[in-house]
């Protein structure tokens, strides 16, 4: 990740023809339409368009507001884990990591991806995209800076400016 930073998200780096009179945010206690009928990925369902209720995406992606920051993914190295380059993260500081859990370290004053295993010895180590093993007991400037909680890719061509 290098000198990836911490970036808000806004309506207007997505949508940049978005203008303050149309403004398609909704109202904080509603959120967006969460459709009743799940869409499956293998054989088709009948179509019905039911609002089965309004989903907030703060509400479903962020568990910690005052904690929690997003980040963009530099590189390929962690595609096959589903976290693609240009990616935007949602990462939690307050979050306790576990075995499994990708995390954003600070390795060397860099911010650098990497997942949370165990070594043969039952010790907490973590594994970067780079292939290195690092442990977490030995005397590294290292810091576990924040956990992963989600990993947001986009699924049209187009690629965005923000």
């Amino acid at each position: 990740m290098g000198a990836a930073v911490a970036e808000t998200l806004s309506l207007q780096a997505f949508c940049p023809s978005w203008t303050p009179e149309l403004d398609p945010t909704p109202p904080v206690a509603s959120g967006w339409p969460l459709l009743a009928t799940p869409v499956p990925a293998g054989f088709p369902a009948p179509a019905d368009d039911q609002v089965e209720r309004h989903l907030s995406l703060d509400e479903h992606l962020i568990r910690h507001p005052e904690a929690t920051f997003f980040m963009r993914v530099q590189g390929d190295e962690l595609r096959d884990q589903g976290i693609h380059d240009g990616d935007l993260l949602v990462v939690d500081r307050a979050a306790a990591p576990s075995t499994g859990s990708v995390v954003v370290a600070v390795i060397e004053g860099q911010f650098r991806l990497a997942r949370v295993a165990r070594d043969a010895q039952g010790q907490r180590v973590l594994h970067t995209a780079a292939g290195a093993v690092l442990r977490l007991d030995r005397a590294l400037d290292l810091t576990l800076w924040g956990v992963v909680r989600w990993s947001i890719h986009r699924l049209w061509p187009r690629r965005l400016s923000s």
